[in-house]
């Protein structure tokens, strides 16, 4: 198998909302947010639902890299409930093998609820479920090591358990790739994801504010000088200014595509970290793969929800 995704499996609801909303519900645009049962209850009888997905970070990254035409997996939990079993048609029906067998467990499968202002953006309330219950156990160690690369999301650090299944993958992986996620998990995580960054990780995947942070950079300069002091790939996007990646002495910049009719930003991370990591799974020069994935996230948003049909 090329590529092995370990993250959050949720079913991604999908719902337009106004701004009026977010604030009534003391909500923060562009970031996510983890929510419990009830509140995931309450702020979706307010809702009207557009779309289910089977989502989650990487795993919208996995499905992308299937529709590429590679051999993919994908290991996170859900329960043996509907809505866990409509998770898994979903990510079969893209060809990417789930390789985790459901079992009743106590929580009810993690869902995501997406609200999508006039402006584009995505405000994400996630009520983790059980997906934030993996564990070590959770991970075989002889499907990792049969994976040329090893996909985490910085989403996972949110819970306990969790570290556990994130250090053994690191451990028995031949290259280990992982995106920061969000803002607010690099500041709630940020001396673990530092060392993670620095010795742990082969590609980093983040964006501009995330880097940021992590590092306490004061500007971008910073930025470019620690990555190239880590002797790793870091893949940066920074929105409109394209996207660089650096790995030691080489940086190759790329730029964004213009005068696109953007509709939903859900996606747009992940959807670049497939069509970079297609590109580095094929030896490709590291321009191309930047090409890739800024072609696969400028096509996700323009549509509504993080598949490319």
């Amino acid at each position: 198998m090329k590529i092995l995704g370990i993250g959050n499996a949720i079913v991604d609801v999908l719902c337009k909302v106004d701004d009026e909303f977010l604030n009534k519900h003391s909500l923060t645009k562009s970031t996510m947010k983890l929510i419990d049962e009830i509140e995931f209850k309450n702020l979706i009888a307010e809702v009207k639902i557009e779309e289910t997905i089977s989502g989650g970070s990487v795993a919208n990254s996995i499905v992308g890299l299937s529709q590429l035409g590679n051999d993919v997996g994908f290991i996170g939990k859900v329960k043996d409930d509907e809505l866990g079993k409509r998770y898994e048609e979903g990510l079969k029906k893209e060809n990417v093998n789930y390789l985790y067998s459901k079992k009743n467990e106590p929580l009810p499968t993690g869902s995501c609820l997406i609200l999508i202002t006039p402006d584009s953006e995505r405000t994400m309330c996630t009520f983790l479920g059980t997906a934030g219950k993996i564990n070590d156990k959770d991970v075989d160690v002889e499907i990792v090591q049969k994976s040329e690369i090893t996909f985490l999301e910085g989403y996972l650090w949110d819970e306990g358990e969790p570290k556990k299944a994130f250090d053994k993958a690191i451990n028995y992986s031949n290259k280990v790739a992982m995106s920061l996620s969000d803002l607010f998990c690099v500041e709630r995580h940020k001396s673990e994801f530092l060392e993670m960054v620095k010795s742990k990780l082969d590609i980093t995947f983040c964006n501009e504010q995330e880097i940021v942070s992590l590092i306490d950079a004061k500007n971008f300069n910073e930025v470019v000088s620690f990555c190239k002091s880590i002797k790793k790939i870091v893949v940066v996007t920074r929105g409109e200014k394209g996207s660089i990646v650096i790995n030691q002495n080489d940086i190759v910049e790329c730029e964004s595509k213009k005068n696109l009719n953007i509709k939903d930003l859900t996606g747009a991370g992940d959807l670049f970290a497939a069509g970079f990591l297609d590109g580095y799974i094929k030896n490709l020069p590291l321009k191309e793969s930047l090409e890739i994935g800024t072609d696969m996230s400028s096509k996700i948003i323009q549509k509504i929800g993080a598949r490319l049909d």
